[in-house]
């Protein structure tokens, strides 16, 4: 007989949930802050979208989606309040770079270690919440976990903004100390609230591991062994050190470089055809300078082969989590879906704050008080009403409760954004959003419950890891430059913006087959772990 897995909320969790939260929301304030700061950097560095592209997705996305994956394995066997706390300062402190930044390298290098950082916090967050809530509570804790998101989005434009402007009203050119410009020191205030949360972070209690799903997860003796081992497994180089040292047969090896080829052929087709359509000036990295399309895609292509090289050393080394991952189609469509509507989120939200000022005529400062507090306001509610809707109704609707408010919130919201954004004046963009931001904040704690219970405890930091390495690369890595791309082509913002909602398509697809086999695969979970 199974027994009966634990109902009651434990003490110190709803403390716990709020640290978790809190660091979701310093992770989105440090890495969108950029997106408020825009203009000013765009002016002082001499770059167009297509750059601003580049710091805002591309170089954070390789860097975050490739140390998600040896953080994420050691939020599986760690402590993993320690590392929150190490990774919260560590970004903080990358953040901090970015505000010494005079250039598009160093400022390329502070995104770089802001990705790096980053990498542990949903991995590690969302393992160690899940050990301190029940399970039939985990769609509002997903629902919490994704307002505190908005809040970072939302205190990014309204700190960012108004430290900049507060700055550069101030300090007439020339006499502020160290001749920073606003935008510097945005970064600076920025990273400040995250040190004060690594110290808090480092005295929470670890819970343990599993209990919450009445299935006992023994410690692991070598977490770092193990997660530098996956490094050094997906590392493009390192992989075929590691494919031998594993004594991999014809197989891997064919499939691997076959893998690789292919790769290269694709990103040298995309690097070709963004250099025939929008060409752009090289990028100084000290005395080697290089094409932002080179960059790009050469980024892209690298973490593809990254995600070719994880799979291959799951399957080598760990059988189990191999098997439970591939073999539901819930979880890979659900993988799926997520990064198509990271293409569409982050496409449009990295040039919100731009569109703004462009079309509306409005100040930094207006942008980021206004602007600021709409999405915040609306990214807070729009969850913690959906979360626990999905709850309510995958009660009563076992295995398409969920699925259809993802499908409802990511179907309906791409429509509205065409009515959005040809508003006519801010009053009317702002009185549109409201319903739009409402919908569109839906999707995600329904689709995180679904996707993290297809698979064991002891596999959720590394399915985690998994996701962000495919949503990151393919979401974030390519929604910001595609708008950015298309805008420096066109000279049409606006439209650029609204084009990537083409994903939808298949978004909606997939979502009603999620709907209709999401219980089967989570019922199946045991025998595919055997």
């Amino acid at each position: 007989m199974t027994p009966a897995l634990p109902t009651a909320v434990p003490k110190g969790a709803r403390y716990a949930l709020l640290l978790v939260a809190l660091t979701n929301a310093i992770s989105l304030l440090d890495r969108q802050v950029l997106a408020i700061l825009a203009p000013g950097i765009k002016a002082d560095l001499g770059i167009g979208d297509a750059e601003m592209g580049l710091l805002y997705g591309t170089v954070f996305a390789l860097f975050y989606a490739l140390f998600s994956l040896p953080l994420g394995r050691l939020a599986d066997g760690w402590v993993r309040t320690r590392l929150l706390a190490i990774a919260i300062g560590f970004w903080s402190a990358a953040t901090a770079l970015g505000g010494l930044a005079g250039g598009f390298a160093l400022l390329a290098l502070s995104r770089l270690g802001v990705g790096i950082g980053e990498a542990a916090s949903q991995p590690a967050g969302t393992s160690l919440i899940y050990d301190y809530w029940p399970k039939h509570r985990r769609g509002f804790v997903m629902a919490v976990l994704a307002s505190a998101i908005a809040l970072g989005l939302g205190g990014s434009l309204i700190l960012g903004g108004v430290a900049a402007a507060w700055w550069d009203a101030r300090l007439a050119a020339g006499t502020a100390p160290l001749a920073l410009k606003g935008w510097q020191f945005a970064f600076l205030v920025a990273a400040l609230p995250g040190f004060v949360l690594a110290l808090f972070m480092g005295r929470l209690r670890e819970p343990e591991r599993g209990a919450m799903d009445g299935i006992a997860t023994p410690p692991d003796p070598a977490p770092f062994a193990a997660s530098g081992a996956v490094l050094a497994a997906v590392t493009p180089g390192f992989n075929w050190l590691a494919l031998g040292r594993k004594g991999a047969d014809a197989r891997f090896w064919r499939f691997n470089l076959l893998a690789l080829a292919g790769i290269v052929l694709a990103m040298a087709a995309l690097y070709h055809l963004c250099s025939t359509l929008a060409p752009r000036p090289l990028l100084a990295f000290g005395p080697v300078a290089f094409s932002p399309h080179a960059l790009q895609w050469g980024v892209t292509g690298f973490g593809l082969f990254v995600i070719v090289n994880l799979m291959q050393n799951m399957a080598l080394t760990d059988g189990q989590a191999y098997r439970v991952i591939t073999r539901s189609p819930t979880l890979l469509m659900v993988m799926a879906v997520g990064t198509l509507q990271s293409v569409l989120n982050y496409g449009m939200m990295s040039f919100n704050p731009s569109f703004l000022m462009k079309t509306y005529g409005l100040s930094m400062k207006d942008t980021a008080l206004q602007f600021g507090l709409v999405s915040a306001g609306m990214g807070i509610v729009g969850p913690l009403l959906w979360g626990p809707l999905s709850d309510w109704l995958q009660a009563r609707f076992p295995g398409v409760g969920r699925a259809w408010v993802a499908l409802v919130c990511m179907g309906l919201s791409p429509l509205l954004s065409f009515w959005v954004y040809w508003a006519p004046d801010a009053t009317g963009f702002y009185a549109r959003f409201l319903l739009y931001s409402f919908i569109l904040t839906g999707w995600l704690p329904p689709l995180y419950a679904i996707m993290y219970d297809q698979v064991l405890p002891r596999m959720r930091g590394i399915t985690a890891s998994v996701y962000l390495l495919v949503s990151t690369i393919l979401g974030l890595g390519i929604g910001p430059y595609v708008v950015g791309v298309l805008s420096d082509a066109t000279g049409d913002l606006r439209g650029s913006m609204l084009t990537i909602n083409v994903v939808a398509i298949p978004i909606v697809v997939l979502m009603l087959l999620v709907g209709r086999r999401a219980q089967r695969d989570e019922q199946a979970l045991m025998e595919r772990a055997a």
